[in-house]
């Protein structure tokens, strides 16, 4: 009889703090992010600790990484060739540099997780990452130089020298974007769009002054930032081709847009864009 009745009685004081944590609103699970880095060209190393801290500092998300500091244009990223690397995550950060990772298999493993509905974001190189043919050759749909493209919701394939880019938001009242101002970097790379994809909605543009050997000036504007719908479950995915340089990526102007994108993603951003409750800093 006592032990049941001790039983009982422990299981009343769990049920009791289980209620209580529940009105407090403690029980927030954070997001689980998945942050892969590493490849060519760029100061991942420094650059994963950067949105690691920035992206935990302004929403209640708890960032894993994944990187590698190998810098080749094929870097041997612990993802490749498992197509279940995203199991338990609620979001996938794209931050990779591996313009010679083409290999099919491979590529269609790196997707598998999205396809079957896991969020993505994705910044700068990760644009130019996992091309499967010749990036300037526009897209043909469902075909395989297509499918890492059609995930992005923009094709790109090269830059231009680094130059201030000015950021001009042109949908003002997404939720990732309201309330945030235009803005000017410092010398960056400025992505091409080769196609933007009829399920992409571009968010801002950004425009770019190079000077040429002859003396004159051509300015480039290409979408900057968007997002997209992915596959048949409609997967939400956000993208920014800004993101070269330590300074850049460190700016508040920039980590408050990658963290808008990450909780709009995962369905955790109001339409002011503030996070929704439990998942801004500390949880609030």
């Amino acid at each position: 009889m006592t032990r049941y009745f001790s039983g009982g009685l422990l299981l009343s004081v769990s049920i009791f703090a289980s209620s209580l944590f529940s009105a407090t609103g403690a029980e927030t699970r954070p997001l689980r992010v998945l942050l892969i880095t590493g490849g060519c060209c760029h100061d991942y190393a420094k650059q994963k600790d950067i949105l690691k801290e920035g992206l935990e500092k302004r929403a209640n998300v708890v960032v894993d990484q994944i990187h590698t500091a190998d810098s080749s244009t094929r870097p041997p990223l612990a993802i490749l060739g498992n197509p279940d690397y995203a199991k338990g995550y609620d979001l996938v950060i794209h931050d990779e540099c591996g313009s010679d990772l083409s290999d099919l298999e491979k590529v269609e493993g790196v997707l598998n997780p999205h396809k079957n509905g896991i969020p993505g974001v994705n910044l700068h190189c990760a644009m130019h990452s996992y091309r499967i043919g010749n990036p300037n050759d526009p897209i043909t749909p469902g075909t395989p130089h297509g499918y890492w493209f059609e995930y992005l919701g923009l094709q790109s394939s090269a830059h231009a020298a680094q130059e201030p880019i000015a950021i001009s938001f042109i949908d003002k009242e997404s939720p990732i974007t309201k309330g945030l101002s235009d803005w000017t970097t410092i010398h960056e790379e400025l992505y091409n769009n080769v196609h933007v994809l009829d399920s992409a909605h571009p968010l801002a543009r950004g425009k770019q002054v190079l000077k040429q050997k002859s003396g004159t000036e051509r300015t480039s504007d290409y979408v900057v930032v968007w997002t997209n719908q992915y596959g048949p479950k409609k997967t939400r995915v956000f993208g920014t081709t800004i993101g070269h340089n330590n300074e850049t990526v460190q700016d508040d102007r920039y980590l408050d847009l990658v963290t808008r994108g990450v909780l709009w993603a995962t369905q955790h951003l109001n339409e002011d864009g503030t996070p929704a409750k439990g998942y801004g800093p500390g949880g609030k």
